[in-house]
């Protein structure tokens, strides 16, 4: 590390607020400088507040893209990104400047695992309507044909990228009777698949998918990939899950098809252009929506903020950290 970084007190940028847990260990480290608005920065913005700071430490959707590297070359010394995906950092960027990259994989599984459950459960079961229903007192009492849902057990499940999070929900679908397909890059061991059934394509995967959850990571090739020509590979009454990334699916295909009973269900946590949702998903009484809240649980956050502040720490002593990209 050069000498500067090693004798006196390293600033540090916050571009969103942290868990109170994470953000005093951060302020008892280092000289934290705050963003008050706490919002998105463009990367203006963002190499502007943090001129002058060794370290970022950032989220998932705030960009920092070549021109943060480039405005703050020769001071920028590490990032970390409490996030399990890293496609809002450039990367090549990062290291033509020599600019460190600490992410916080491995500790979301168990939440990110738990809200996809929460989603799949409440869209087959028609958890919106039904707490609508009672909340605006249209409900007039029990009756044997009302807000009649699909059950989950002996239903097939296709989970398309089988990673950590996929087989933690694999695990919590299996207690529930249902038979777990996937499809992955690359086939999983036996142990990893743990009874799985692997498909070799996706499209042979979604034939099968009663319950479809996407979870594969951002990538180009699968911008928009679940398109009106993978709707119709499902079979009929389907329920949709995605906690992946909301750039995955077409909205006009998938849209139209809850509009039309093609597929039965959706449970949404993330989407295209977020917080600037389709605004017609609002209007459909068949999709359960979140905010982007997979692994919003106190214990997951706080262990996300730890592990990168652990590889930062591994970072100053010299050593390189499991969670160092570059």
């Amino acid at each position: 590390m050069p000498s500067d970084i090693q004798t006196q007190r390293i600033r540090v940028y916050l571009s969103r607020r942290l868990p109170p847990a994470v953000e005093e260990r951060i302020a008892a480290q280092y000289d934290l400088v705050r963003n008050p608005q706490d919002t998105i920065l463009t990367p203006e913005e963002l190499a502007r507040a943090a001129k002058g700071c060794s370290y970022i430490f950032t989220s998932a959707m705030q960009p920092v893209t070549r021109k943060v590297f480039q405005d703050l070359r020769g001071t920028l010394k590490a990032i970390g990104t409490l996030s399990v995906g890293y496609n809002h950092i450039d990367i090549p960027a990062a290291k033509e400047f020599g600019v460190s990259l600490f992410y916080s994989p491995g500790v979301l599984s168990d939440a990110c695992s738990e809200l996809a459950i929460m989603l799949l459960l409440n869209a087959a079961r028609r958890g919106y309507e039904a707490d609508t229903m009672v909340r605006t007192n249209a409900w007039t009492g029990y009756a044997p044909t009302q807000l009649l849902g699909i059950g989950l057990t002996g239903r097939r499940a296709g989970i398309l990228g089988m990673g950590r999070i996929g087989r933690a929900i694999s695990k919590r679908l299996k207690a529930f009777a249902v038979t777990v397909h996937y499809h992955n890059r690359n086939r999983l061991g036996p142990s990893e698949e743990d009874g799985a059934i692997y498909h070799s394509t996706p499209d042979s995967l979604l034939a099968v998918s009663d319950f479809l959850l996407l979870l594969a990571p951002s990538a180009p090739e699968l911008v928009r990939f679940f398109n009106r020509d993978r709707i119709n590979l499902l079979p009929q009454n389907s329920v949709v899950v995605n906690i992946s990334r909301g750039d995955i699916i077409d909205d006009d295909a998938l849209i139209d098809a809850l509009q039309t009973g093609r597929i039965f269900a959706a449970g949404l946590d993330v989407f295209a252009n977020e917080p600037a949702i389709d605004p017609r998903y609002r209007t459909l009484t068949n999709v359960f929506l979140t905010p982007h809240i997979a692994s919003a649980t106190i214990d997951t956050r706080n262990a996300m903020g730890f592990v990168v502040l652990d590889g930062i720490k591994a970072f100053e002593e010299g050593r390189t950290a499991e969670n160092q990209l570059c």
